[in-house]
């Protein structure tokens, strides 16, 4: 049988031979869904405190990635790292200053990879220019938030950008020496499982290099905290996430690189579900449900 899925960590050996971790950066950088420019309310299921170890600290971004490297040595044995720049959304700046954060992963012969994170419609060939400078002695991940390529999910959300908008994105940045990824939500409220995979085959034949899938989990801070404590929105059970998750993966290229399984939050903020946190297990029964249907990532895709 073929390999189950296509890990990050299995792709960073393939390319490195060793383990390399990937350090979780806040560029400094707002959001157009934040400050105005679309909306002041963001994201309605976002709190950037909940994922982002550094996120708004005011600690250098130096200084950050020292942190974060000796951590990652006595936790992980990892030696060699990418820097990535995940907080709000980090190509939301002029050109000139997206240079001067990024390249300080110039200062460290340990980071072998810069991968940042944003907005579909927060990217322009400039920037995509920036980021195949990089190209030619690092390796370049730009990943995509979409979510879902429902637009009226998209809207449900507050996320303020469309389909048509990750589209457009994806095509400017084809051809240039850079990883493109998705990152995707499943289960959110408004949407059946069939949904969430119809979200799959649209997106299964775009030249992306990779996926992350995230379980929508209510944290503090977020505008959806408040409808669940209202107990306005029923959340997917564990059993539910590995099913449609498993029947993502099904429809998605073997060769994509999966970045990421099951999204995990601060307990300091996150109110439900808490089984997200269980991440090992959660992994096993993943790979335990492809091996119950005799199945794999990519089995379906054609």
């Amino acid at each position: 049988m073929a390999r189950l899925y296509y890990s990050f960590n299995n792709f960073l050996k393939e390319k490195f031979g060793e383990r390399v971790h990937k350090l979780s950066l806040d560029g400094g950088f707002s959001c157009p869904n934040l400050d105005g420019t679309f909306s002041h309310a963001g994201c309605f299921f976002c709190n950037n405190r909940a994922f982002s170890r550094f996120t708004r600290q005011n600690i250098p971004l130096y200084q950050q990635i020292k942190l974060s490297m000796e951590y990652a040595r006595r936790r992980f044995k990892a030696n060699k790292f990418i820097a990535y720049f995940q907080a709000f959304t980090s190509t939301y700046a002029d050109v000139s200053v997206l240079k001067e954060r990024y390249q300080i992963i110039k200062e460290f012969p340990e980071i072998v990879g810069l991968a940042v994170s944003t907005r579909p419609d927060c990217i322009d060939d400039k920037k995509l220019g920036l980021l195949e400078e990089f190209t030619d002695r690092y390796m370049v991940w730009l990943e995509y938030g979409l979510q879902s390529a429902n637009n009226r999910s998209l809207q449900a959300m507050n996320r303020n950008h469309t389909y048509e908008d990750f589209l457009k994105a994806v095509e400017d940045a084809e051809n240039r020496n850079i990883y493109l990824a998705a990152h995707i939500i499943l289960g959110l409220p408004f949407e059946t499982k069939e949904d969430m995979l119809d979200t799959a085959r649209k997106i299964s034949h775009l030249p992306l290099s990779g996926i992350k899938f995230h379980c929508l989990h209510i944290v503090e801070g977020s505008v959806w905290a408040d409808a669940f404590k209202k107990k306005k929105m029923r959340l997917l059970n564990q059993s539910e996430y590995i099913d449609i998750v498993v029947s993502f993966l099904e429809l998605v290229p073997s060769y994509w690189v999966v970045l990421r399984l099951i999204s995990d939050a601060s307990p300091q903020y996150l109110m439900a579900p808490t089984w997200i946190n269980n991440k090992q297990e959660v992994l096993r029964s993943i790979e335990h449900e492809l091996r119950r249907r005799n199945s794999w990532q990519g089995k379906l895709w054609s």
